[in-house]
């Protein structure tokens, strides 16, 4: 790992317990069906768009290979997913 891609994964901060931190785009259909999913269960998240925010997508990309792969969630543990389903996500935070 690079030292900006060590940066970038130090000022993602995992969010408090009991929320994630969701990294979307605006035209991923995975990612508003698990945002409606959320909200339906009552799961708190905030929500980064990769496309607007540069160290995010970087971050994104160190945990996905690569890739760009959204939606990718960071948990309270620090660890992250990449389009999980609602039961991982529950579990997760449980």
């Amino acid at each position: 790992m690079t030292s900006r891609q060590e940066q970038c994964v130090s000022t993602m901060e995992a969010p408090a317990a009991g929320s994630v931190t969701m990294f979307t785009t605006t035209w991923c259909g995975y990612c508003r069906r698990l945002k409606s999913q959320m909200d339906r269960e009552g799961i708190s998240y905030s929500e980064v768009n990769i496309e607007e925010v540069p160290d995010a997508a970087e971050y994104v990309m160190q945990v996905n290979g690569g890739n760009q792969t959204v939606p990718t969630l960071l948990f309270p543990d620090g660890s992250a997913a990449t389009n999980p389903s609602l039961a991982e996500v529950k579990a997760k935070l449980a």
